[in-house]
């Protein structure tokens, strides 16, 4: 039997290594995670970190996994304390654009992983596609409710509005991160304004 402490230390460097992990992988993408390349960074034998995930594979789904606990905490649960409807989608839009914002200089791995793995079938695609559309699921969420508090037209479909917000995420990461252009958090400010604007109800 594991004794509380060693199994407690065990839990503590497995944290600190997927903390790592997810700093490599913001820069070199899932793709670029690697057991080796792990090992290196924090100062750790290629055993020692194979210890903790056992394949490369469930290195990188654990990155995942640990992407989207993290992502909820700074962009979903916050605007649940917020009122049903548009208070809450706005608040949606606005954790999301700044976490977005945030990852401009280190890279999104949603964005680079649909990008690694669209055309690659197996568990990491799975992993990804899974917490991508828990996500989108919920941003539908959002658009449904305030459809329902009547801050939306009542014919505005959920998925049309849900891919136009989409885009504007998309679209900001790819104008500031890849084109360096000015103005983008701006833009995509604007762009979620004229959404709202399209899909709002009249008077």
């Amino acid at each position: 039997m594991v004794a509380p402490r060693a199994r407690g230390k065990g839990q503590q460097t497995r944290a600190l290594i997927l903390d790592a992990a997810l700093g490599l992988a913001a820069q070199v993408g899932l793709e670029g995670l690697s057991i080796g390349a792990l090992a290196e960074l924090t100062g750790m034998s290629k055993s020692g970190v194979f210890a903790h995930f056992g394949s490369r594979e469930e290195l990188q789904i654990s990155v995942i996994r640990e992407y989207h606990s993290r992502f909820e905490d700074e962009v979903f649960f916050p605007a649940m304390r917020e009122p049903r409807g548009l208070p809450r989608l706005r608040a949606l839009f606005a954790n999301w654009m700044r976490r977005t914002s945030a990852e401009i200089d280190s890279g999104c791995i949603y964005i680079s992983g649909a990008v690694d793995f669209d055309d690659r079938p197996g568990p990491v695609r799975d992993a990804l596609v899974e917490s991508v559309s828990i996500w989108q699921a919920a941003v539908v969420r959002a658009i449904v409710q305030a459809r329902e508090e009547g801050h939306l037209r009542a014919d505005a479909d959920e998925h049309q509005v849900a891919f136009a917000i989409h885009g504007l995420i998309l679209a900001l990461h790819y104008e500031a991160r890849f084109l360096r252009r000015a103005g983008a958090v701006e833009r995509a400010m604007t762009g979620f304004d004229d959404v709202l604007a399209r899909y709002g109800r009249a008077g």
